[in-house]
């Protein structure tokens, strides 16, 4: 709440003087008398009109200060802000084969790159994020939305046993996944369209190849960020023999080439990740990169609110000319 006059509030200073000048006159006007002995009255019983002879006294300073505050102008603000967002549509590409389950990134490269991504949803609250997934074939698991509780959830459920369970082609289809993500991009109004792919292989499966993705994102103004997941050499995979799991250790093959290519035709850019830590500091510096302008414009609207200041005088003076002429009431 503020005030509008606030300098009324100046005259609070007039009640010192009052107030001294009731505590002087109260001790000459109340009478007195003169008696030999007080011991007859030590015991005499109190009257409750003693408790409130300065009651009207009270209820005057505050009608007093309310009546100042209701000069002052009380009043509230109701603010909003409205935002223009120069918005970013992104689309992020997931590899899900069977060879994102190595453990070379902890707990392992699906799990690794899924914590390392929703950190990324996270930090672009303003964004529309969606997201698509591959293996031998790619389709969309949630479209661009800004509701990121739902994306998250769906990222979640993200798992690299479809391919094993039947419903997806196992395999690396790169151009499929780019080309997923670019239909949900061709018709976005906003400025700025991204496609984050993260694969740990090289393209062996999919209809579209990722040059021919490459160029069709190209056309639509689409930038391209690929990121290599995987160890140099060797990973360890978990392989269920039946009598348990058993690790091998297989080769990490990233057709870094490609994945360079892909980027740099459409002027996004390739990172390889051999860690989890690495893997954080990509999407750090793709969130450098990709910065979201915020241009804020604040707007509110003030409304008096003295009626309860008004009511609270009203009251104080009503009940004090009701005590003075009933139970307070003086005789001459």
């Amino acid at each position: 709440m503020t005030f509008a006059n606030s300098e009324y509030f100046f005259l609070l200073i007039l009640l010192i003087p009052y107030i001294l000048w009731y505590l002087l006159r109260s001790k000459k006007s109340e009478p007195t008398l003169q008696v030999s002995d007080t011991h007859m009255f030590e015991f005499a019983p109190h009257s409750y009109k003693e408790y409130l002879v300065h009651v009207p006294f009270v209820l005057r300073i505050i009608a007093f200060v309310m009546l100042i505050c209701v000069l002052a102008r009380p009043q509230t603000r109701n603010s909003w802000s409205e935002s223009d967002v120069e918005g970013i549509d992104i689309m992020m590409c997931m590899d899900v084969s069977t060879s994102m389950l190595a453990e070379d990134l902890k707990p392992n490269r699906i799990e690794a790159a899924k914590e390392v991504a929703a950190e990324f949803i996270n930090s672009r609250p303003n964004d529309n994020i969606g997201l698509a997934i591959f293996a031998g074939e790619s389709f969309t698991q949630c479209p661009m939305t800004t509701d990121h509780n739902v994306l998250l959830n769906l990222f979640n459920n993200v798992q690299c046993d479809i391919a094993q369970r039947g419903m997806i082609e196992d395999g690396t289809a790169i151009g499929m996944g780019i080309a997923t993500g670019v239909s949900r991009l061709q018709d976005s109004k906003a400025k700025s369209k991204v496609i984050i792919l993260l694969t740990d292989g090289s393209n062996n499966r999919g209809d579209i190849s990722p040059a021919t993705a490459a160029e069709i994102a190209k056309s639509l103004g689409v930038r391209v960020y690929t990121i290599g997941v995987g160890s140099v050499g060797y990973a360890p995979f978990p392989m269920d023999t039946g009598a348990g799991i058993q690790y091998v250790n297989v080769p990490v093959e990233i057709d870094e080439k490609t994945l360079t290519d892909i980027a740099t035709a459409t002027d996004g850019a390739y990172y390889r990740a051999t860690s989890k830590e690495q893997l954080e500091q990509i999407y750090k510096d793709i969130d450098k990169l990709e910065k979201t302008k915020l241009s804020v414009k604040e707007y509110s609207k003030r409304s008096e609110s003295y009626q309860l200041f008004a009511w609270i005088a009203f009251f104080c003076i009503f009940a004090e000319l009701l005590l003075r002429n009933t139970i307070l009431k003086r005789i001459p």
